[in-house]
């Protein structure tokens, strides 16, 4: 406990600074994820809480997470209700603690880093996607879906598209972004007064602002009710704890329900684990997570989110970064801001309700553009057809289908990959000295039976009266298939005068 508070007065700061980045990211992320907004905050506060003080993570911060946005959306439209959905946030917890007892921790290095790229960048341009409507000001209106569906359909839907504009959300749009764009790219680099203050917390305070002065008449323009976050509003602590919803436990016999527990469990836990990487890297004190107690902790934090109406869970690099930014010395920071939403949730729901939901989705266009770079697109070109074809059919397979679809899609082309450098190079040949019948064919260190035919092609190209080694010396694993190939090579060679010496392998067990 003195560990803990050894560094407060660091811890306290970074803290208020990780409770503005938090709050308007937990409101943005439940409107993108289609769930009630109050369910975002109740993330933020279990993630800075209870996984704050169960994680071995320094200077991690949990809470909702925008890679799961997309995940959410689709699984409450398709389980039929937020409660049944909590069901599945639930389960996903203790599959998540059942992964870090079994030590899955580093599950996520057996993922291609192209197809992890790939995932977060589709994550990325569905986000933006699907605030498309709210910085238009034309919620309830056209789904964005539609309009990449095509054909006279899109046409339609983007027709409604414009016939619904709102002035007065797009006028808060485009103040809104202005102010995240030169905040990041202008201010914060020229005054330490702007770097203090977080660009979404100055996007959200002009929000209000600008909500303020249209309702009350000094800008010609009006914001509907529904462009609106609308918390709940408790007159007393009884009708506080009344907004908290509890999962339907009669959704425990359908099958739907696990498949979503499985699909957000793995999704969290591989967000989580390089999120926890990279906060490590950029931790000053350079300390290592535990990831299997990280694992545990994301597990029983998604427990207690489910079981009280929360949205599910995962350390969040943008909010982790903030507090190594703003100095941030141990997890106590991370506690510390989540009892910080809790207040504000608790006291002044009032003021959260000024926001325009406009602002919130050019918080998550930011977002959503940091997660799905052009500059990725160039990057991961120039590593290299095997790297880029994985992550393009990643991103494609995502908006054309949906995010786990897509990601098999990715792992899919990335397998494909590898089986074709694996049957590219299955051995090598050469000739000593150069230009005589003596060959050397050097085997891979696993040779499967999809290299049968390419190692039956060159055995055939070996012309008569040669001297051929064949070396196993390095090979780990070599199929039987091959074995047979070869025991028949050899067993044909004094036919056509050829030589045979095998070296760091038994033929004799390859027999028919």
């Amino acid at each position: 406990m003195t560990t803990l508070f050894k560094h407060f007065r660091d811890d306290a700061f970074a803290s208020i600074v990780v409770f503005f980045v938090a709050v308007p990211l937990c409101l943005g992320i439940a409107l993108a994820s289609g769930a009630p907004l109050f369910a975002g905050l109740i993330a933020g506060v279990v993630g800075g809480i209870v996984v704050g003080a169960a994680s071995g993570s320094p200077l991690g911060v949990s809470g909702p997470a925008a890679g799961l946005a997309v995940i959410v959306l689709n699984a409450i439209s398709t389980l039929g209700s937020y409660e049944i959905f909590l069901v599945a946030v639930v389960l996903a917890g203790i599959l998540q603690i059942v992964m870090g007892a079994l030590g899955l921790g580093g599950i996520a290095y057996y993922f291609p880093s192209s197809v992890i790229k790939g995932m977060l960048t589709g994550i990325g341009l569905l986000i933006i996607i699907k605030q498309i409507p709210h910085a238009l000001g034309t919620v309830p209106g056209p789904d964005a879906t539609s309009l990449l569906s095509g054909g006279e359909e899109a046409a339609h839907a983007f027709d409604r598209l414009l016939a619904m504009l709102t002035p007065a959300a797009v006028v808060v749009t485009l103040v809104s972004m202005t102010i995240l764009i030169a905040w990041d790219a202008w201010l914060a680099p020229r005054a330490k007064v702007f770097r203090m203050v977080p660009g979404p917390l100055a996007a959200v305070a002009v929000g209000i602002l600008l909500s303020v002065l249209m309702s009350s008449g000094v800008l010609p323009w009006t914001l509907g009710a529904h462009q609106m976050v609308a918390i709940p509003l408790a007159e007393n602590f009884g009708e506080f704890l009344a907004q908290f919803s509890t999962p339907d436990l009669s959704a425990l016999g359908r099958s739907d329900v696990y498949v979503v527990a499985v699909v957000l469990a793995a999704i969290a836990s591989i967000e989580t684990l390089l999120c926890v990487e990279a906060t490590d890297r950029l931790d000053p004190e350079k300390r290592i997570t535990p990831t299997n107690r990280e694992l545990k902790a994301q597990g029983l934090g998604n427990i207690v989110s489910g079981m009280i109406g929360g949205l599910p869970i995962t350390q969040v690099i943008v909010r982790s970064s903030a507090n190594i930014a703003f100095g941030g010395r141990t997890k106590l920071s991370s506690i510390l801001h989540g009892f910080l939403i809790l207040i504000s949730v608790a006291t002044i729901p009032a003021l959260l309700n000024l926001i325009p939901l406009a602002t919130l989705a050019s918080i998550l266009f930011v977002v959503g553009y940091k997660l799905a770079k052009p500059a990725l697109f160039q990057q991961m070109y120039r590593h290299g057809w095997e790297q880029f074809v994985p992550f393009v059919a990643t991103v494609a397979g995502i908006l054309a289908t949906d995010l786990l679809r897509g990601i098999g899609i990715g792992l899919v082309v990335g397998v494909a990959v590898v089986l074709h450098h694996n049957l590219r190079n299955p051995f090598t040949v050469a000739q000593h000295p150069p230009e005589t019948p003596e060959y050397r064919i050097q085997l891979a260190e696993e040779v499967s039976f999809l290299n049968k035919g390419r190692i039956l092609q060159q055995l055939q190209l070996i012309p008569p009266s040669s001297h051929v080694v064949i070396d196993g010396t390095r090979s780990k694993v070599v199929d039987f298939d091959v074995l047979e190939i070869l025991r028949d090579f050899r067993a044909g060679a004094p036919a056509r005068q050829i030589a045979v010496e095998i070296h760091g392998l038994t033929l004799d067990q390859a027999t028919s």
